[in-house]
C-alpha cells in the first residue's frame, strides 16, 4: 500500500491547483479522478470550459458583437446547429485536458483512476467500475475537491431528450424552438441568454423575487433589460411543482400558482449538490449538510484536522477562479506555508453581456453605514465601446467619501471580467480613486472606463461638498439674521420697560400741575 504526504480527491480547478502546489513544496502527492479522460473534472467537461466556449461560439456565429455596428440583420452563419458548437467545445476541452495531464506528469503527481472511497481517516480506496476496492492508498493529509453534480428532484424524469440538467444540456441533438429554464442562478441565466441569442423562445422560472442578489442591483437591472430585449420571459416568485414529458416530445411545467408552461425542452438548473455518494464520508468521521456540502473553517479544515475541503463542495461562491485559489491556500495551510492573505476575490458571470465584480455593493455599504460615493462610466461614453459594438455596458466604482479608498468595482458589458482586475490590484494596495484620475490609460481601450468613472465620482463629491458648504453658509447667514432680529426685539422690549417709569412720573407731574 502506497503512502503519500497528500491525497487529493478530484482533479477540477481546486484539486488540480492544490496537487501542484503541494508538489512544488516537495511533497509526495496522489490525485484520484474517476476516469483518466475526465481529468479537469466537471469544470472542464460539462461546466465552466464547455459553457464559456459555447458562449463565444454563439457570439461569433450569430455575429452578436457586431450587430450594433452592422445592424440587427448581421449574422455570420444563417443556420447554426449544435454540432457547430460542439466542434469548438471539443477542441478546447481536448487542449485543456492534455495541458492538465502534462502538468501533473511534470510535477510527479501519481494519478489513480476510479471512484474514491474512505476506508478510514487516513486510508482511501480506489474503486472499480463494479464498486469493489481495486487498491488502497494512505495519506498524512487529504484534500477533498470532489465537486458537485446537478440537483435532480426524484419526481422529475431527466431523459436527456426533452428534460435536461446542466450536465446534459450540451448533448442536445438540435437547437429547440422553445425552452423553459427552471432556476435563475448563475448557470441557468448563462444558458438561458445563450439560447435566446440563438433565437430560442426562453422562459425563466425562479422562486425568488430577485435574481442574483449578491450582485449590484443596477447591474442586474441592466442584465434583465438585455434579457427582455431578446424576448426572454421572466417568471419570478414562481415555484415548479412538476415537469413532465408529453407523447409528442414537448414538456409541460406546472407552477404552484396553477399556471402551465409548455415548451420543446426544459433545463433544470435549480442548484447543485455535493458529488459524495461513493466517498463514504462517515468512515472518515465526516458528514455533509442536506445539500451534500462539506463544512470547513476559514483555513479550509474540516472536523478532522488533517482533512481539508475546497471548491464547489464547500459552497459559495463555487467559481472556478476562487476554487483554484482555495486549493492553493488549503495546501499552504496544511503544510504551514505562509502566503499573502487577500480577502477580496473577483466574481465573474459569463452572461451576455458578461458581469464581474469585486468588493462591496451599494446595498452592503448602505447597511454597514459606510459613507460612499459612486462613479460611473457608460460604454457609450467610451470610444472603444462604439468600436467594439457595445454601447450599453457600464463600469461602476464605489469609494469612501472621506478617504477616497476604493471599496468596490461592478461592471457589465464587453470585457467586464478583464476590467475588474484593474480595480482588484488597486484595492489590494489600499489605493484611492485618485489613482485612476491621475494615471494614463491606452486610448482607445475599455480600461479608460476607470478614468471616466473616477472623474464622474470625484465631480459628484466636489459638487456635493460645494452644495454642503453653500448650504452651511446660507444657514449661518440665516442664523445671524435671526440672532440680529432677536437682539433688536430684545432691545425694543428693554427700551419700552425703561420708558414706562418715566412716562408714569411725567403723568404724576402733569396731574399735580393740573391741580394747582
Amino acid at each position: 500500500m502506497k503512502h503519500y504526504d497528500l491525497i487529493v480527491i478530484g482533479s477540477g480547478p481546486a484539486g488540480h491547483k492544490g496537487a501542484i502546489a503541494a508538489s512544488k513544496m516537495g511533497k509526495k502527492v496522489a490525485l484520484i479522478e474517476r476516469q483518466l479522460n475526465r481529468l479537469g473534472g466537471v469544470c472542464l467537461h460539462t461546466g465552466t470550459i464547455p459553457s464559456k466556449t459555447m458562449r463565444e461560439a454563439i457570439m461569433h456565429l450569430t455575429g452578436y458583437r457586431q450587430r450594433e455596428v452592422y445592424s440587427e440583420l448581421y449574422r455570420r452563419k444563417r443556420h447554426i446547429k449544435m454540432d457547430d458548437l460542439r466542434k469548438k467545445i471539443a477542441q478546447v476541452t481536448q487542449h485543456e485536458r492534455d495541458l492538465i495531464h502534462d502538468q501533473l506528469e511534470r510535477n510527479g503527481i501519481d494519478v489513480h483512476c476510479g471512484d474514491a472511497q474512505f476506508l478510514d481517516e487516513h486510508t482511501v480506496g480506489i474503486l472499480t467500475k463494479k464498486g469493489d476496492v481495486d487498491h488502497s492508498i494512505t495519506g498524512d493529509k487529504i484534500l477533498i475537491a470532489c465537486g458537485t453534480k446537478p440537483a435532480r428532484p426524484d419526481h422529475m424524469d431527466f431523459d436527456g431528450k426533452s428534460i435536461f440538467d446542466t450536465d446534459q444540456i450540451l448533448d442536445l441533438e438540435d437547437i429547440p424552438r422553445s425552452m423553459i429554464v427552471v432556476g435563475g442562478g448563475v448557470i441557468g441565466i448563462e444558458y438561458a441568454i445563450m439560447f435566446a441569442i440563438l433565437g430560442v423562445e426562453v422562459t425563466v422560472v425562479d422562486g425568488r423575487e430577485r435574481l442574483l442578489d449578491f450582485c449590484d442591483r443596477e447591474v442586474i437591472e441592466t442584465l434583465l433589460y438585455h434579457a427582455r430585449s431578446l424576448e426572454m420571459v421572466m417568471r419570478l416568485g414562481e415555484d415548479v411543482t412538476s415537469m413532465d414529458r408529453q407523447r409528442n416530445g414537448s414538456v409541460v411545467v406546472q407552477l404552484e400558482s396553477g399556471k402551465r408552461l409548455i415548451a420543446d425542452t426544459a433545463l433544470f438548473s435549480a442548484g447543485r449538490v455535493g458529488d459524495v455518494d461513493e466517498l463514504d464520508l462517515p468512515a472518515a468521521g465526516l458528514k455533509t449538510d442536506e445539500r451534500g456540502r462539506l463544512w470547513c473553517d476559514e483555513n479550509f479544515r474540516t472536523w478532522q484536522p488533517h482533512i481539508y475541503g475546497v471548491g464547489d463542495i464547500v459552497g459559495f461562491p463555487a467559481l472556478a477562479s476562487t476554487s483554484m485559489e482555495q486549493g492553493r491556500r488549503a495546501v499552504c495551510n496544511m503544510f504551514n506555508k505562509k502566503y499573502d492573505h487577500v480577502d477580496q476575490l473577483p466574481y465573474g458571470l459569463y452572461t451576455i453581456p458578461e458581469i464581474s465584480m469585486i468588493g462591496k455593493t451599494e446595498h452592503q455599504l448602505t447597511q454597514d453605514k459606510v459613507p460612499y460615493e459612486v462613479g460611473v462610466a457608460r460604454y457609450h461614453e467610451i470610444a472603444r465601446g462604439h468600436i467594439s459594438g457595445d454601447v450599453h455596458g457600464m463600469l461602476k466604482i464605489l469609494f469612501h467619501r472621506e478617504t477616497k479608498k476604493l471599496l468596490g468595482v461592478h461592471c457589465i458589458g464587453e470585457s467586464a471580467t478583464e476590467l475588474t482586475h484593474i480595480g482588484q490590484a488597486v484595492m489590494a494596495f489600499d489605493g484611492t480613486i485618485e489613482y485612476f484620475r491621475d494615471t494614463v490609460f491606452n486610448y482607445p481601450t475599455m480600461s479608460e472606463s476607470y478614468k471616466v468613472a473616477a472623474f464622474d465620482g470625484l465631480n459628484k463629491l466636489q459638487l456635493d461638498l460645494e452644495l454642503s458648504e453653500s448650504s452651511y453658509k446660507t444657514a449661518e447667514a440665516e442664523q445671524k439674521n435671526l440672532t440680529g432680529d432677536a437682539k433688536l426685539s430684545e432691545d425694543s422690549e428693554v427700551s419700552q420697560e425703561e420708558e414706562a417709569p418715566v412716562s408714569e412720573q411725567q403723568q404724576v407731574v402733569a396731574t399735580m400741575e393740573a391741580e394747582k
